[in-house]
C-alpha cells in the first residue's frame, strides 16, 4: 500500500513538485500536514475547515499526528448545505469535532494499520483526538475506516509523509456519533 510521491500525487490530482519529500520513511520532511494539504489541489475543502475551526496550530504542531484527509468531493458528496453550515462560526466546536475525529496521535504508517488489524483479529480501532473510535479493517487490500455511524471511507492514498506526521487520503468524510 506503500506508494511513490508520483503515484500519490496522480492519485492526489497535484503535480510531484507538491508533494517531493513527502513520503514516510523516515528522512527529513519540511512541509507540515497543513502544508501539505495546502499543496493538494483535491484538498481546499479540508483546508478550509482547518482554518475555520482554527485548527491550523494544532496540525502544524510537533505531532505526530496521523490524519485520515478527506478529499474535496468527499465533502462534496455530505448532504447539501452540511459543509457551508460546519463552515459558519457559531458552528465552530461542532467543526472541530468532524476534524479532529480524523486525526489519531502518533504516525502510523499504512502498514502498521494492516499489521494493528491482522494483529487484532481483522480490526483496529483508532482513538481519534476527537476522543471517539474509527474502525480500521482490511476488503479487497484496501484500508477501510468505520466511524461511529456505520459510515465508511476507503484510503485511496497512502503514506504521504510531513514534518510532523502522515497523511492518508480517504474517500469519505467520517463523522463522529
Amino acid at each position: 500500500m506503500k506508494l511513490t510521491p508520483i503515484l500519490a500525487a496522480a492519485l492526489l490530482g497535484v503535480s510531484a513538485p507538491a508533494l517531493a519529500g513527502h513520503h514516510a520513511s523516515g528522512h527529513e520532511q519540511t512541509a507540515s500536514i497543513v502544508e501539505t494539504a495546502i499543496g493538494s489541489a483535491d484538498h481546499e475543502t479540508l483546508v478550509a475547515a482547518v482554518k475555520a475551526a482554527g485548527l491550523v496550530d494544532a496540525l502544524s504542531g510537533d505531532g505526530p499526528l496521523t490524519v485520515f484527509a478527506p478529499t474535496d468531493a468527499a465533502f462534496g458528496a455530505l448532504p447539501a448545505g452540511t459543509v457551508d453550515t460546519l463552515l459558519l462560526p457559531e458552528n465552530q466546536g461542532q467543526l472541530q469535532s468532524v476534524l479532529t475525529y480524523h486525526v489519531v496521535a502518533g504516525a502510523v504508517s499504512s502498514s502498521d494499520l494492516v499489521k494493528m488489524i491482522a494483529d487484532n483479529g481483522g480490526t483496529a480501532e483508532l482513538t481519534t483526538l476527537q476522543g471517539g473510535t474509527l474502525t480500521a479493517s482490511l476488503s479487497d487490500g484496501n484500508v477501510i475506516l468505520t466511524d461511529a455511524n456505520g459510515g465508511t471511507a476507503t484510503v485511496v492514498a497512502a503514506d504521504l509523509g510531513a514534518s510532523n506526521g502522515v497523511i492518508h487520503v480517504t474517500d469519505a468524510v467520517s463523522l463522529p456519533g
